[in-house]
């Protein structure tokens, strides 16, 4: 069997690891914590040349023609050098969904502009009840003569400070449930910036009487949990994706510091104790890298996936907390300071580990599909 990238994703795997070895130095990570937008303008702007934006769009969209494992293949450099920015809410969690059930109105409206880099949308999703389910939409949308009337509050919107659209999952009525695209400058739309482990940026926006165009609906009326669905389990490999490239330069950073690390004489990375941690973080890897390609795979054939997702979403959050947290213990006590870069990648690989659906969540559903 052939696991093997196809030459033109290995050229887009190292063509992202140079530039963002070049473009995207720690210091700038560091940087965009303290930065109110969160994210570089100027790399953004050198993103969206790349084409990375739209590569998963079709080029009569201004895309690149890509299916969701090239997008893997690229998230994992992302993760590797951990990208401050709206990338998967714009592409992923937005993009996805309207070049799946969007009108030819609503992708040629979107998707040229998001390839662009022109604009910046978010799914507001989660609520105060922080859970990953149709119950769990209680926002409403009243129906209004053409409009939509929306109340509700949402929580941890990714980038909502920045974004022009929101993608928001509302209750229209029942068991309905729709998507909507809303203009994040409509009246009645308020957010708050909230503090997090990851020093992301997540906010709570309260909608208050806000008149979203029915027109606006994306996909088929009532059908919206569905597209939710199918996006969630794209998120959640993405973020594993991310979590993948993020615990593989950490194991990397640490194999680097046990060889020229000494102690009583001789390099610690010379002690079998120490030799067998590193291989643990090598084979929890590994196996992160195996079960995330299949579920991506599987994602980009249209095929039923949604056990292999949660497999994935669960073994590569515990698999990649392990590694980063084995990566402080090797460092010493220089690993758990702020100065050192491995806190920066154990704070976020904590956060994705949470972010559509934590261990617990995913373990339910592979669980139920093995009958239980």
């Amino acid at each position: 069997m052939d696991f093997g990238l196809k030459e033109e994703q290995e050229m887009l795997k190292t063509t992202a690891r140079n530039f963002l070895e070049k473009e995207c130095p720690i210091s700038l990570v560091r940087d965009m914590e303290e930065d109110e937008k969160g994210y570089s303008p100027e790399l953004w702007h050198k993103i969206a040349e790349l084409g990375w934006l739209g590569l998963v769009f079709p080029e009569k969209y201004g895309g690149g023609g890509g299916d969701f494992l090239d997008l893997t293949v690229l998230l994992e450099e992302m993760g590797r050098s951990l990208v401050p920015g709206p990338f998967v809410p714009i592409v992923v969690l937005c993009g996805l969904p309207i070049l799946a059930a969007g009108t030819e109105e609503q992708k040629h409206d979107f998707l040229p502009q998001i390839a662009a880099g022109k604009a910046i949308l978010t799914m507001a999703l989660t609520e105060p009840s922080a859970c990953y389910s149709a119950q769990g939409i209680e926002a409403g949308a009243l129906p209004d003569n053409s409009d939509y009337i929306i109340n509700g509050t949402k929580l941890f919107v990714p980038d909502a400070h920045i974004a022009q659209y929101f993608l928001c999952v509302v209750r229209t009525g029942g068991d309905d449930i729709n998507l909507l695209l809303i203009d994040a400058r409509s009246q009645g739309i308020r957010y708050t910036l909230l503090k997090t482990l990851a020093s992301d940026r997540q906010c709570e926006v309260i909608f208050n009487q806000v008149r979203v165009p029915q027109k606006n609906t994306l996909g088929k009326r009532g059908e919206g949990w569905a597209l939710v669905e199918e996006t969630l389990r794209q998120a959640a490999v993405a973020e594993c994706a991310l979590m993948l490239g993020g615990a593989q330069r950490v194991s990397e950073m640490t194999v680097d510091y046990v060889k020229e690390r000494v102690q009583y004489d001789r390099p610690i990375g010379s002690f079998q104790v120490i030799q067998h941690k590193c291989a643990d973080m090598a084979i929890d890897i590994e196996g992160a890298r195996y079960i995330t390609y299949q579920a991506a795979w599987k994602l980009s054939q249209g095929l039923p996936c949604a056990r292999e997702v949660s497999m994935a979403k669960a073994w590569v959050g515990e698999a990649a907390n392990r590694t980063c947290l084995q990566a402080c213990h090797l460092h010493g006590a220089i690993g758990y300071t702020q100065d050192h870069d491995v806190q920066l990648y154990l704070r976020r690989i904590k956060a994705a580990g949470l972010i559509f659906g934590d261990t617990v969540f995913h373990h339910e559903i592979v669980a139920q599909h093995l009958g239980l």
